[in-house]
């Protein structure tokens, strides 16, 4: 019987190194008094000294935030772009970093429209059936600046701007980025990856540099840059209180762990995903982020519970969710298995909004990426079986630059060395090249003198190379090994039984075997959906 074992397990035995980190963020930048009606009311009587309460007069410092930033773009050389609808604005921030030099600056600006809050003013009337202005918080759809950037410490980032009062913004930064630079400053060498590292000298220096990342640094990155960027608040408007605050939007916490088998780790994860689809179950959920769920009543969890499974382009990714929040794992780049927890909304485990809180947000996070992994359960190790067929099938260099060909499997000469191998395990003096000689030789139905005994001295080498058979000292016989029986025994099962069989359902001649009928109604599927979606023609 086949024991599970927890995937954070297995793991511990084919990681070589692990960094844990704050990774994406978006953060709301807004000033708090002004988020609702009666205190934009206030601005309109205290700072601009009119006794309508509309929004009529903030049009003007609209105007003149918009003529800024068309001003700060042309006086400092900044290209401009444009977004038309549906496009990718990172594909466009990479295009214009390749052409960017600067240590740090503004790559490029950006407009587009997009819906959001924002206050209007409406006609309303009184008991006399006179109007009078009225404010209201609504959404519309107008213009919003994006600012993107190269900050010497923190890598690309964007600062998008709304054009209209109050000015909301949004800042979105990356931890993973943050940290690379911080290594490259410390003199840590890496090889990065795409949001992460793929090699590091001094990983436990790395996780120090990743852990130090807080609020403080944040928010000292919005102060310079707001220093630096057109600002729609007047330095009066600052020194009367009227200054920016953060919030957190939404965070996202990492989880990068290096595989010492890349190519295995694909056949590693796929195998996580088959031993765990029902890890979005409320028990298992329940157990990923410590959290009672309560799943009838008034006061029932919200959310979906059900693993999904999604494939973008070949490469499959699991998730999980919790309320408003996301645990995604894939196999990242061929190279590592990445887990990330996604939380778009801290009041779902009881913390509040403001940066301040990134700690005890970030606790959540990293344990919730922690927890997926001891909860998923694996049936066996795919990475060690992986190398083990490797072993077999693939030629082995030795120390002195000897190069010994593997046990190619379908080949008929590979196939009678392990279909013979078992029929010595019970012979106490163990067997010689003779002995195998003339066994290979029936089973490959030829001669067994076209079978030399320089050819059995090659394969003899080739079995003992990988600890199939071992040599008798003092003698020139050989036993097979515990491990040789089993391999021998099984992968000639899977050559007489499996593979024939199977490939007998699968010939055009069969038509009633259930794979034969599987096959054929999957290639109907594909059939079908190429003539639906039009890739026909």
């Amino acid at each position: 019987m086949t024991v599970a074992r927890s995937v954070s397990d297995v793991l511990s035995e084919h990681v070589q190194f692990e960094v844990d980190c704050i990774d994406r963020m978006y953060l709301n930048v807004y000033v708090p008094q002004l988020q609702y009606a009666a205190g934009l009311v206030g601005y309109v009587h205290r700072r601009l000294g009119l006794p309508v309460a509309s929004t009529a007069p903030l049009a003007r410092i609209t105007d003149q935030f918009s003529a800024a930033v068309r001003h700060f773009a042309r006086d400092n050389a900044v290209p401009w772009v444009d977004f038309a609808k549906g496009q990718r604005k990172d594909d466009v921030m990479h295009e214009q970093l390749q052409r960017f030099t600067a240590v740090e600056g503004v790559v490029f600006i950006g407009r587009a429209q997009e819906k959001t809050n924002l206050f209007r003013t409406e006609k309303r009337r009184d008991s006399n059936g006179d109007s009078y202005p009225w404010i209201v918080k609504t959404t519309g759809l107008v213009n919003q600046f994006y600012f993107y950037c190269l900050d010497a410490d923190f890598g690309p980032f964007f600062l998008k701007f709304c054009s209209y009062f109050p000015y909301n913004a949004k800042l979105c930064i990356n931890g993973n980025e943050w940290a690379k630079r911080q290594a490259a400053q410390a003199g840590i060498g890496f090889e990065p990856l795409d949001n992460g590292f793929a090699a590091v000298d001094d990983p436990a220096a790395v996780q120090a540099i990743c852990d130090g990342l807080g609020p403080a640094h944040i928010d000292a990155l919005l102060r310079k840059w707001l220093a630096r960027l057109p600002h729609p608040f007047s330095a009066a408007d600052r020194a009367a209180g009227y200054c920016y605050d953060i919030s957190i939007l939404q965070a996202e916490f990492s989880l990068t762990q290096m595989l010492d088998k890349p190519v295995s780790g694909r056949i590693f994860f796929e195998q996580v995903i088959r031993d765990n689809l029902d890890i979005g179950r409320p028990d298992q959920v329940a157990l990923i982020f410590d959290r009672k769920l309560i799943r009838r009543g008034p006061r029932a969890t919200p959310g979906r519970f059900a693993t999904r499974v999604i494939t973008d382009g070949v490469t499959p990714s699991l998730h999980v969710d919790y309320k408003h929040t996301r645990i995604k794992q894939y196999h990242k780049e061929g190279r590592a298995l990445r887990t990330e927890t996604t939380i778009n909304d801290t009041t779902d485990f009881g913390i509040g909004k403001r940066l301040t809180n990134l700690p005890a947000l970030r606790e959540i996070g990293s344990t919730a990426n922690r927890r997926l992994l001891r909860v998923q359960s694996i049936s066996h190790d795919p990475i060690t079986g992986t190398d083990a067929l490797h072993a077999i099938t693939a030629p082995i260099t030795t120390a002195t630059g000897a190069r010994i060909p593997g046990l190619r499997l379908g080949e008929m000469r590979s196939h009678a060395l392990l279909a013979a191998l078992p029929l010595f395990r019970l012979q106490p003096n163990g067997f010689a090249n003779k002995d195998l000689r003339t066994l290979t030789a029936e089973l490959r139905a030829v001669p067994a003198e076209q079978v030399t005994a320089g050819q059995m001295t090659y394969d003899l080498r080739r079995l003992r190379a990988r600890g199939l058979i071992a040599r008798i000292p003092h003698t020139h016989r050989y036993t097979i090994t515990d491990q040789g029986l089993h391999t021998a025994m099984f992968l000639s099962a899977v050559h007489d039984r499996f593979l024939p069989t199977g490939l007998a359902h699968l010939d055009d001649h069969a038509t009633s075997p259930p794979l034969r009928a599987a096959s054929r109604a999957y290639q109907a599927a594909i059939e079908n959906l190429s003539h639906t979606t039009g890739l026909a023609a």
